[in-house]
């Protein structure tokens, strides 16, 4: 609530916050007469049901009553203590961000002998650990599952990551570094450039640059259209360039799929991925852990340990 941009919703909740509380007061103290008074004998409604049942006009018990007034002093002193009123952030400045990262930062205090094991170890080394490795899948499937799959082969418009095809580099200090910065990768849209059926002689081109079936009539002009609009990034042999994160063309991995629709589709509307930063989310050794795993499983061939 402390995060609102118009400060009439501030003023509107903690209005209806001290309301309740002063409307349940002043009822108390009006009905007072009437509460917890002493009655000799309980009066009679005189309404009865099933010639047995009496309605009776009992009042309450005076602890009804404070109990009541406890619950409102109560509730006074936690609305000034926590932020319970609009924007108010309350005297102990308590939020549920700060008690997270509290507790975050104790977990890792306990668990930082356990880091501090592989902290020297080379990340090569720890691909290939079976306790190291046990770590950084665990890391993986907490933090990475959701957008990698668990088994880390990935879906559409999130990269496979045990095929060894990289967008950015597969060394295991590149993944380190894509892993605690992020990525933010963009194709840019050419539909102010390029026209349907010209976007459609290109997709024709690229399929043919990984050896799927083609029509050759449009890869001729196809190939004229990648040499002007495409080249920039892909590079006039079509396999990419890692340092702007321009996906290889004539390989077998395609993040949107490899049909002319799809590909005419990412020409003429562009594309947009983001790999959120862990860097505020994981330690440094959590990160190397992860990127050991990571690197691991594209590179099987040294062995396990």
């Amino acid at each position: 609530m402390n995060e609102f941009v118009s400060s009439f919703w501030s003023w509107f909740i903690a209005a209806i916050t001290l309301g309740g509380i002063a409307f349940c007061l002043w009822l108390l103290y009006t009905q007072r007469a009437w509460l917890g008074r002493e009655v000799p004998e309980v009066e009679d409604t005189g309404h009865v049901w099933d010639g047995t049942l009496t309605e009776l006009n009992t009042p309450v018990p005076r602890w009804w009553t404070v109990f009541y007034i406890g619950l409102c002093v109560a509730a006074l002193g936690v609305l000034f203590l926590y932020p319970g009123l609009g924007s108010y952030d309350g005297l102990l400045g308590f939020s549920a961000a700060k008690e997270v990262k509290q507790h975050q930062e104790e977990l890792r205090e306990r668990i930082e002998p356990l880091y501090a094991t592989y902290r020297e170890m080379p990340l090569t080394e720890i691909a290939h650990n079976a306790d190291a490795r046990k770590i950084g899948q665990r890391l993986f499937l907490n933090n990475c599952a959701q957008c990698h799959g668990s088994d880390a082969r990935g879906a559409g418009s999130f990269p496979n990551l045990t095929d060894g095809d990289w967008l950015y580099g597969g060394e295991p200090e590149t993944i380190v570094q894509t892993i605690t910065k992020g990525r933010h990768g963009i194709m840019p849209p050419w539909s102010a450039q390029i026209s349907a059926s010209e976007a459609s002689d290109i997709a024709q081109y690229v399929r043919s640059l990984s050896g799927l079936a083609s029509d050759s009539l449009k890869v001729v002009p196809g190939k004229r259209g990648f040499e002007t609009f495409c080249v920039a990034c892909h590079g006039i042999d079509g396999k990419g360039n890692q340092l702007v994160g321009a996906p290889n063309l004539t390989d077998s991995a395609w993040l949107y799929g490899s049909s002319e629709a799809s590909i005419v589709k990412t020409i003429l509307n562009g594309r947009e991925n983001i790999m959120p930063a862990q860097e505020g989310i994981l330690s440094e050794d959590q990160i190397r852990m992860l990127a050991g795993w990571v690197w691991g499983l594209s590179n099987p061939a040294s062995g396990a340990k």
